[in-house]
């Protein structure tokens, strides 16, 4: 398949707008196009991508690859991107299975080792994501705080190596660590029961 799409979240103060990322291979000399808004951090994901695709054991594709953040008018920061534009060359290129991608959201800074790196507005995430019905799977210490959300389903991931053993089905990814019991005590929306 050369096309596949990825569910994340931007950031726009207390919300979190969904952003779907769309990943197209073509052929033709290889190149690397990232649309739709994203400023000069979001730009810079396709060298943090490129490395960790490529330290992480995967074949990075020699083709002209296409990602589209949509919507196109909302502005995209951060680099809360970098491992749904993974995740969607991987798909592309049947190294997972896309429909592995169903019922996923995605955000995590990629390291050029292919390490997680947290991202800010967790909370905001889960939130959206739990009304979406869909998982999320986050770096350890942003899951670590998205797991505060009530019925929310997170996933706590340290690497992409980790997330795509996941999703192929070898190797499954854990919850996080429920807050501690003093904690629980408060009276709050978000923290579970």
């Amino acid at each position: 398949m050369s096309l596949a799409i990825v569910h994340t979240r931007a950031l726009d103060g207390m919300a979190a707008p969904p952003v779907i990322v769309e990943v197209h291979l073509a052929n033709g000399l290889p190149a690397f196009s990232l649309v739709g808004l994203p400023d000069t951090e979001v730009r810079e994901a396709r060298d943090r991508v490129r490395a960790a695709i490529q330290t992480s054991q995967f074949e990075f594709p020699a083709r002209r690859i296409t990602v589209n953040l949509a919507p196109a008018d909302l502005p995209k920061e951060s680099g809360r991107f970098d491992l749904a534009i993974a995740l969607g060359i991987l798909a592309a290129s049947d190294q997972i299975q896309p429909a592995a991608l169903d019922g996923y959201e995605f955000a995590g800074e990629l390291s050029l080792t292919g390490q997680l790196r947290p991202v800010r507005g967790a909370l905001a995430m889960a939130l959206k994501t739990r009304d979406a019905g869909r998982a999320l799977i986050l770096p350890g210490a942003s899951a670590r705080e998205a797991a505060l959300v009530r019925d929310a389903r997170v996933f706590s991931a340290d690497s992409l190596l980790a997330v795509v053993a996941h999703l192929n089905g070898h190797e499954g990814l854990t919850p996080p660590a429920p807050p501690s019991a003093r904690r629980r005590r408060r009276r709050c929306p978000i923290w579970p029961t």
